[in-house]
Parts: structure tokens; sequence; C-alpha cells
């Protein structure tokens, strides 16, 4: 059998092809893009390509619909689909090492692994900030309102804050700086994201 070659276009038929919901669809949306960012903030790093960076956050959650109520096959799932293409293995490994807590398959080690790791919960979190905005719209969202939302423990409680912080150990950018790059690449795509 032939295998299809896994590019952004067969990435994202994949993901319409799995997940139904729009807002789940655009949560992957917005941690590609914000992927893609931050390839070019890291001045094009070694190995994948700006294009696979952006694959990773595509496909990341691709299978969440299917899996939500059985937490262990999250992304084990994904891995089973990606054998019908040609993959990067690199680009395996970023989503072995993706719901590692759950899995145990690979704990994040490249740029790219920790970079999806901390900014994963990071869209959601800029998204509910957006949400509670007047006018529900990205463009109100400042990294000042994202900050002082992130201090408030009741608001978006779900979201690992945690998760986001370890960028400043393991990417060596401090809070606000991740959090305004990662902001700037949602807000470049607010139309792709309903926001």
């Amino acid at each position: 059998m032939t295998k299809k070659l896994l590019t952004k276009d067969s990435a994202v038929e994949l993901l319409h092809e799995k997940m139904k919901n729009q807002n789940l669809r655009r949560h992957c949306y917005a941690v590609g893009k914000v992927l893609a960012q931050f390839y070019d903030h890291f001045s094009s790093p070694a190995g994948l390509t700006k294009e696979q960076w952006e694959i990773a956050g595509i496909l990341h959650d691709a299978d969440w619909e299917i899996t939500k109520d059985n937490p262990a096959r999250h992304t084990i799932e994904l891995l089973e689909w990606l054998e019908e293409y040609e993959v990067e293995p690199e680009l395996l490994e970023v989503f072995r090492s993706h719901n590692t807590k759950t899995t145990k398959l690979r704990l994040p080690q490249t740029q790219l692994e920790w970079t999806l790791e901390c900014c994963d919960e990071l869209t959601g979190f800029i998204v509910a900030v957006a949400l509670v905005m007047p006018e529900k719209k990205l463009e109100q969202v400042t990294v000042e309102s994202i900050l002082k939302k992130f201090r408030q423990k009741e608001f978006a409680r779900q979201v690992d804050r945690e998760q986001i912080s370890q960028c400043e150990e393991k990417l060596g950018i401090n809070l606000n700086d991740f959090v305004s790059i990662t902001l700037n690449a949602m807000k470049n795509n607010s139309g792709l994201l309903g926001l």
C-alpha cells in the first residue's frame, strides 16, 4: 500500500475527517499557527521544517473527540492513523511526547516538543480571556489582561498554569514573552480562529 505524504493540506484533511467540533478544530489551528510563529522566533531551528511545526499543532489533538472519554488512547489513536502516512520520524516523536503524563510514551525533549507542551494550554487560556471581553474578540486581549487572569486561580481553573510556566525553564523564554508571541500568532489568524 502506498502511503500518503503528510503535508499541511493532508493534515487538515485528516483533522476534518476525524474531528467535527468546530471549536476543537480551531484549537488545533491555533496551536499550529503558534508553533509556526515559534519556529520563526527560534530562527528556523534544525530538524523539522516550519510546515512540520505547524502540522504538529494541527494534529496534536486530532483524536481528542474520539478519545476524550478514554484519555489513555489520546495520541495512541493518532499514531495509528499516521501509520498510513509518510511521516518524518522526528514528527512522530513529537506526537509520542504529547499526553505523556497519561501514555508514558516519551517525555518532551526537543524545542518543538516543549513549545507544544507549553503553548497547548495557553492557547485555550487566551480563548477564555477573549470570551470574557465585551466583543469576545482577540483584538481586545492584551498580554497584561492574560497575565492578570493567569494569577486568578478561579479563572479557567482547568488550565494547567504550571504546564505553561515551564516555558521559562524548558525554553528559556520568560512567561511575558511566551504569552506575547502566542497572542500575536493568534491575533494574526483571528479569522481562522473565529475570534
